[in-house]
Parts: C-alpha cells; structure tokens; sequence
C-alpha cells in the first residue's frame, strides 16, 4: 500500500468510511478510491491528493484537541461511562452533572489516562479521563467542565440499557393489522384511506377480533405540489405529516362553515373520479382537498381552540415555522429548493424572513394543517386504545427524506448533500438500491447532541404505542452512493448505534412504546444480537425464514426468534396471493430487475414454496388438497407456532389481494404506491367492505386463535 493509500484509508477509518465490505454471498469487496475519495467529500473532508488528506488528518488532530469535552457523551442507565477531558498540561480539571431538571450530580472520579500531552499551536494540553456514576437518571443532561478559570459544557445523553415491550402489554403475545393507509378507502373519505378510516380499522381490527396494534405506512408529509411523490418512504418530511390523511369534516370548525355544500361538492367529485380510475390520483385529491382545508381554515376560532393552537406552535417551535415556511414557498416557486432564488436555499437567510413577513397567511396555514394532524392522530391512538388494544397505532418510520423536500432544506447543515442513502446487491435487489435521500452526516448529529434525531423520534412516537423503524441497520451503518454514481459504487458509512440506539430507546421508554426494527437483507451478525440485548425487537418474514445452516429449508417455528414482529409478507413483496402465483418472479422479470434467467428464479420460488407447504403439513396446518385460501390461513397460523411476541396480518391478504403495492428498484416503471386494495378477483374494496369481509374477519380470529393460550 503507498502512503497516499494509508493516508486515504486512516482519513476513511476516523470518518467511519469503509474501505471494503462483505457482500450478501459473502464475497470480499474492496472500495474503490473514487468512491472513498466522494463520500469523504460529502462530509467535507478534501481527500483527492495525499497532500491533501495529510492535511485533513492534521486538522482532525487540532480539532479533537482543540475540543474541552467530546461534542456529546452517551452513557447507559445502571453503568459507569467514561470519556475524556481536555485542559492546559498540569490544570486541575473539576467535573459535575446538571440534570435536565436542573438538580446538579457531583460523584464524577477520574481515572488513570497515560496519553501524552499534545502541542496545540505551543500550548500542552493534557488530556484526562472522568467516570461518571452509574447512578445517573434517565434523560438528557449536561457534563460541566471547569479548569484555568473558564467553564464549558457538553451533552449528557443517559438512554436504557433494556427497552422491551411496555408493561402495558405485560407478557402477553399479541397481532396486529398491517396496512398501507392511503389503499383502505370508505364512503366517506376523498379517495384516499384517511386517519378517521385509520380509526374505524382499529376499532374493528380490536374490538372485534382482538387485535393489539395497526402498524400503518409512513404518515410522512409530501410536498404540496404536483406531482406530489406517491412513496410514503421518500417523504419532503419525518418530522410532520401528510394533510391528505385528514378527515375536513372532523375539523371541529368545519361545524362553522357557512358554505358547507362547497365542501360536499368538492368531496363528490374526486370521489366520482375516483371511482372510475384503476389507482390512487394524489394531486387530484390533494387539489379538492386543500380547497375544503382552506374554507376552513378561515372560520374564526373560539378562544380556547386559539389557546390550543397557540400552545401546539410554541411545543413545535422553529421546527414548525422552517416546514411551514417550505411548503408556502415550494407553492410559490416549485417543489425544489435547488432551483429557487439563491437567496431562499436556506431557512436563515434574510430574504427568507422577509419572505415569511410578506405571505404569512401562507405560511400559517401550513403549521394549521400541521395542528389539525396532530389533533386526528392523537384522536385514532386514543380511540384504538380505548377499544381495548394494548398498543394502538403503531406507525412507520422512513430512512430518509427527499433531496428537494422541506428537510433536506431546513437540516442541510446536518445532511450530506454529496450522497444517497441506498442499499448495496442483494438477493431481492440484485442491482442495489439508490433510494435518493441524503443521509444524516454523523459528525454533525454528534456535534448537535443528536437534537434533530431526538426531536424526530418524540415526533413520532407522540401518538403512538409503537414504532417500525425501516432499515434499522442504518443507524449503525448506512450504504452512501456518491452523487451520480451507481448503488454498486457506494460504500458503508458508521453511526455511533450506542446514541443512535440509545435515543430510540429512550423516547420509546417515556412514550410506553414498542420499537421494531425491520432488519432484513445484508445484516452484520452482530447487530441483532446488539439490538435483542438493547430490548429492541427485529422482524421477520416467513418466506426469509430459511434454516441457512440446515439446507436451506424452513426454518421450524420453534425455532424463530421471540423478541420480534413476524409476517407472512411485507409491503416490498406480493401480498400471499400473488407470491404463491409467482408474481415477484414475473414482475420483476418484465421490469428487468433479475441478475439470472427467470426460469432459474421461479424454480427455486416454487422449490421453496414446496418446503414450506411441507412444513405446514408435517405440523398439521394443512390437508392434502388445500387451496390458496387455506395456504394462506395455514400460513398464518403457523405464525402462531413461533414465539414471536407481535405477529402482523396483512390486510391484503386478509382480503385476498394479489397486487404488490411496491416494486423496489422501480419508480414509474410500476404504479407503485398508488395500489387501491382489492379482493381476490380484482375487484376495489372499500372500508366497509373490509369490516364485513367474512374471509378477512375469518383469518384475523385463525390469528388470534393461534396465540392465545390452550385451556387447561
């Protein structure tokens, strides 16, 4: 290896930049320079010449010793956690705690640190190492540091060591409706599945058949602006939500509207047109009903909705006015903040105040809408709670943000601009993945306290008795694919999973949640054993269920992991239906996406289809002659025979649908996203239809039948 090698590989290894990988077969990968010498652009290290990264080097040294304190220190309830000082050689240094109460924990010891001093511009400094008792509580707080006369202070984030399931579910197995929202239609909403259907689902998903949870798709904002993007995982937003999942009529100011008939009609006619069309038309919808938001918008609010209002804006704080200021501007000047007015790329400009001064009508009906979600949402958790399900409404968390969107405007001093977040080769994705999102620049969570990542975690978790975190495995490493190039050209950037983790499990821990992390594909070993040994539950498919080490078949029940959330399918895959027709082969065989011959494909599809049909067999779960309906219903409760803690019924297949709702890989190319669900024979269904089903009331009772405990 040359020196400017070593060099570029040191610089890639403090940055948490990989310089090779193991890919999904296994195979030893090494990265290309190109590529380490991009992603280190993106997160503003200039490594394109040895000089160069000699001096890049030099100036992480001067900054880690510039620094008094670590920029924040994350430590676990019931340990010790140490980190490390920086004073003038041979200065006292005194340590303490403030509590976010603000109560101040003395306690701190220090302990033998032999490093040697470091010449910083002609100053020693010396660095020392501190203990913090294990006694601290829960919380975020404050490490003070004072020493030659002047005080600093850093942050002190103390997160679980276990999390687990929220005593309110105790140790009781449960099931759950899985749906994609926006898909479940009723009489009553504007062609689009809405947060008062959301409510009606969980009602009759746990007052009915006993049901802990509905885990929906991403409620994640888009933008207000055609063509608004269909895929609820490439929101404009994570930290605020979609106003097309609003109920107008449920606004308790709609009551007040004079002019209640221009409501109706605007509902009628996108109902009409959505009747007659094979898909979900957002802008259509989202056109009819801003125009009903807005009448409403302008009824006079009594003083107390006033206050309420008032108090929402002031929790939400710059947060809520930067969204809402994106949105009022993204109406006026396009959808992309990479092409509007120099003067408006960024929330703290002059120029955007002046634009907020002039058009804030505008701008507050963007934080109304935003009031009104965070009314309806808390409204569907208090209902599913209140009809008996332990944990309600359990909602989903994207990986990332679109590059054009409103938080890829308001944090870009925290997202790496230069890269996407992706996902490398695997067996379902065979090309990798580029999903188009910028992603979190470590060093700068680090150097924030992880305050964005906080407060968008308590986002979500704020009306909610649980949340599925997609791709956990990117908050402890993330595939970044360089601008322009391809996802096999990426590489894997480090988090520090222990803040990353922790946070979760914290805002988790004060909300009563559950966290599920989906980790699926290419998966360290180590990681899930980190994630069950943090209380964090994993997930897992039963088509992925395979006994790697024993052939390759099925995976016997008993043998399934317990801290987990189970399914027969997910939402990249078919819905049962069509995975035992084939239909994951077909499509992504006519859309060019296999790697081999699709006949390769389906035999191996069909030959593991056939072990699990076997299985179901040997268990009992299924005759001789069974048809899909009972394939399907066999499948299920085969879930039962896991120990899985939470298992989820897929509402397509609860209905017998046969259409994915997504195709990875893919963006026009399929109608993903835009999917209305469906029976068996193809035919749209609406809510009510779903809650008289007698083939979907049948499979949810064979779940929950499946879990509940055998009579003495």
């Amino acid at each position: 290896m040359t020196q400017l090698d070593a060099s570029l590989s040191e610089l890639a290894r403090r940055f948490g930049v990989a310089t090779d990988y193991h890919d999904w077969t296994g195979r030893y990968v090494p990265v290309e320079r190109a590529t380490l010498v991009a992603v280190l652009a993106a997160l503003g290290v200039d490594a394109t010449t040895e000089e160069s990264c000699a001096a890049a080097l030099s100036e992480h040294d001067r900054q880690y010793w510039s620094r008094d304190l670590p920029p924040t220190i994350v430590g676990r309830a019931d340990a010790e956690t140490s980190f490390w000082v920086h004073v003038s050689h041979g200065e006292p240094a005194h340590v303490w705690v403030r509590l976010e109460d603000g109560t101040v924990r003395s306690g701190v010891r220090q302990a033998d640190n032999f490093t040697p001093p470091f010449d910083l511009d002609g100053r020693l400094v010396g660095e020392a190492t501190f203990v913090l008792p294990p006694d601290l509580p829960l919380g975020y707080h404050s490490v003070h540091l004072s020493s030659g006369g002047r005080e600093t202070s850093t942050a002190l984030i103390i997160t679980p060591a276990w999390l687990g399931l929220p005593p309110r579910l105790g140790s009781r197995r449960t099931w759950g409706l899985a749906t994609q929202l926006y898909s479940v239609r009723s009489k009553n909403s504007w062609g689009i599945g809405d947060l008062a259907d959301l409510t009606d689902l969980a009602v009759w998903a746990g007052a009915r058949h006993g049901a802990g949870y509905v885990l929906v798709n991403p409620l994640h904002a888009a933008a207000p602006t055609a063509p608004m993007e269909p895929s609820p995982y490439l929101p404009t937003s994570r930290r605020f939500a979609n106003p097309l999942y609003l109920r107008v009529e449920n606004i308790p100011e709609f009551a007040y509207l004079p002019g209640r008939k221009r409501v109706w009609k605007l509902r009628a006619g996108i109902q009409s047109r959505a009747a007659k069309l094979d898909g979900i038309d957002r802008d259509a919808i989202w056109t009819a009903k801003r125009a009903a938001l807005k009448l409403v918008y302008r009824v006079p609010r009594s003083a107390g909705r006033e206050l309420a209002f008032q108090a929402y804006r002031q929790r939400e704080g710059q947060a809520l006015d930067d969204f809402a200021t994106w949105c009022a501007l993204a109406e006026k000047y396009g959808g992309s903040w990479h092409d509007w007015p120099a003067g408006l790329q960024h929330p703290g400009s002059p120029e955007v105040a002046e634009f907020v001064e002039r058009h804030g009508r505008a701008v507050d009906f963007h934080r109304w809408l935003q009031w009104q979600l965070d009314d309806q949402l808390a409204g569907a958790q208090s209902q599913a709670v209140r009809t008996g399900m332990p944990l309600g409404i359990m909602h989903d968390l994207a990986v990332g943000v679109h590059p054009d969107g409103a938080d890829a405007w308001s944090l870009q001093d925290v997202l790496a601009l230069g890269a996407t977040a992706g996902a490398p080769p695997d067996e379902f994705n065979q090309l990798g993945q580029n999903w188009s999102q910028p992603p979190w620049r470590p060093d700068r969570l680090e150097e924030l306290g992880y305050q964005p990542f906080r407060a968008l975690i308590a986002a979500i978790l704020r009306h909610a008795g649980g949340v599925r975190i997609d791709h956990i495995i990117g908050l402890f490493r993330l595939w970044w694919i360089p601008d322009g190039a391809a996802p096999t050209q990426g590489t894997y950037v480090r988090y520090n999973h222990d803040a990353m983790i922790g946070i979760v499990a914290l805002e988790a821990h004060r909300a009563g949640a559950v966290v599920v992390g989906e980790d699926l594909g290419t998966v360290e070993p180590w990681v899930r054993d980190y994630l069950r040994a943090r209380g964090i539950l994993g997930t897992s498919i039963l088509w992925f269920e395979l006994d790697r080490d024993g052939g390759g078949g099925p995976l016997q029940a008993e043998r399934w992991r317990e801290l987990c959330l189970s399914s027969v399918t997910t939402h990249d895959l078919p819905p049962t239906a069509g995975y035992l027709a084939g239909e994951h082969v077909r499509l992504r065989h006519e859309l060019g996406l296999l790697t081999r011959p699709a006949e390769e494909e389906l035999a191996d599809d069909r030959a593991e289809q056939a072990g699990w049909l076997a299985e179901l067999r040997r268990v009992g779960l299924l005759g001789a002659d069974a048809d899909e309906e009972n394939v399907i219903t066999g499948l299920y409760r085969y879930l039962g025979r896991t120990p899985s803690r939470l298992l989820a019924l897929a509402l397509t297949d609860a209905v017998g649908d046969k259409r994915t709702q997504n195709q990875p890989g893919t963006t026009n190319e399929y109608p993903n996203w835009r999917v209305p669900l469906t029976d068996s024979h193809g035919t749209t269904l609406l809510l009510e239809d779903v809650l008289t089903d007698p083939r979907a009331a049948a499979l949810a009772d064979a779940l929950r039948q499946s879990i509940e405990p055998l009579p003495d």
